[in-house]
């Protein structure tokens, strides 16, 4: 939304103010085995135009290759090094702090091994091994021994790193644990919290900038609480899609750092002007819709597209919240103008 930053040049349409879309996976270009509508075609027209499109995923399951075939299966355009996960970031963190070729217990599947490997360490599975580092990372076959062996390592003396903190992750089934979630079961037994490379973290940002060169990227996500904060912390714009997990009360009551900078339903938002959000004594408009406080509620008045009543509202909502987060009870009558 352009009221997050000041500074985004309007376009005549939302793509070409960026060189490189920074795109999460899981709730923004598939959910599960299957493509969120409209992906593949507003991907394969961004990429027409000369964008760059890099894959920046938090999921350390599989790797770069076994992503790029998957999106490819889905009409994706993609190719094994437009890829960037959380593994290869968590990999080359551990490579910057432990000698080469040390042994690290993998907690997790191919993808961690497979970067661990690229960078010159040894993966292994047996705290007998005495490994430098332990790495945890989201795999559908994580099991209590591997966990075990997990901490014991790290009772050991092995640095913990994770792959990413996510608590949930989106599928076609609605969420399931994340890493984020799985990890509290070392971080529990040892009293160790680990060192985390993936989003909202440095690391995976770092290892998406050395890969893609990116001058004016933009990240694109469905949660706030990593894709949005690291676009916050990168100081980059954003744009937050319905399509995943967060939904419009999240934005609509989100503290500072969790704010996007554009708004959309899904990926089509790409292709359609940057938010035209206006700031009068009646209040805050977009499209159609005027956003303004009444007796302590947000009211919405107007018609027409809901995601530019939302973009209205949320201005409005974060004006008044300043620092810290607009109340629910508070902004939930727009919601329910919009039919959101």
């Amino acid at each position: 939304m352009t009221v997050a930053t000041s500074g985004t040049p309007q376009t005549s349409r939302l793509v070409d103010a960026y060189d490189t879309l920074l795109l999460d996976l899981d709730g923004v270009v598939y959910l599960g085995k299957n493509a969120v509508p409209h992906a593949a075609e507003a991907l394969e027209r961004a990429r027409a135009l000369g964008v760059r499109l890099a894959y920046v995923t938090n999921n350390a399951s599989r790797t770069p290759s076994a992503i790029a075939e998957h999106l490819t299966h889905l009409g994706v355009p993609a190719a094994p090094e437009d890829v960037v996960t959380s593994a290869q970031a968590a990999a080359r963190l551990v490579a910057e702090h432990v000698p080469p070729g040390s042994p690290v217990l993998v907690v997790g599947g191919m993808g961690l091994r497979a970067a661990l490997r690229a960078h010159g360490l040894r993966p292994v599975t047996t705290a007998m091994d005495a490994p430098a580092a332990v790495v945890q990372g989201i795999a559908e076959n994580l099991s209590y021994g591997l966990l075990s062996e997990g901490a014991l390592a790290v009772r050991q003396g092995a640095w913990f790193v994770a792959a990413n903190s996510d608590t949930t992750m989106p599928t076609g089934r609605g969420k399931l644990p994340g890493n984020g979630a799985m990890s509290r079961v070392i971080a529990t037994a040892t009293g160790v919290e680990p060192v985390v490379a993936g989003k909202p973290e440095p690391p995976l940002h770092r290892e998406t900038m050395i890969r893609t060169r990116a001058q004016r990227p933009l990240i694109v996500g469905d949660r706030l609480d990593t894709d949005i904060e690291a676009a916050t912390r990168a100081g980059v714009d954003s744009l937050l899609v319905l399509t995943g997990v967060a939904g419009p009360l999240d934005v609509l009551t989100a503290e500072p750092r969790h704010r996007p900078t554009h708004v959309s339903a899904d990926l089509t938002g790409l292709h359609a002007p940057a938010a035209d959000v206006r700031h009068d004594d009646g209040g805050w408009s977009c499209g159609g819709w005027t956003a303004r406080w009444e007796h302590g509620q947000l009211v919405l008045t107007g018609e027409g597209d809901p995601i530019e009543g939302l973009r209205a509202a949320c201005a409005a909502a974060w004006e008044a919240a300043g620092d810290g987060r607009a109340d629910e009870d508070a902004v939930k009558p727009a919601l329910t103008t919009l039919g959101l």
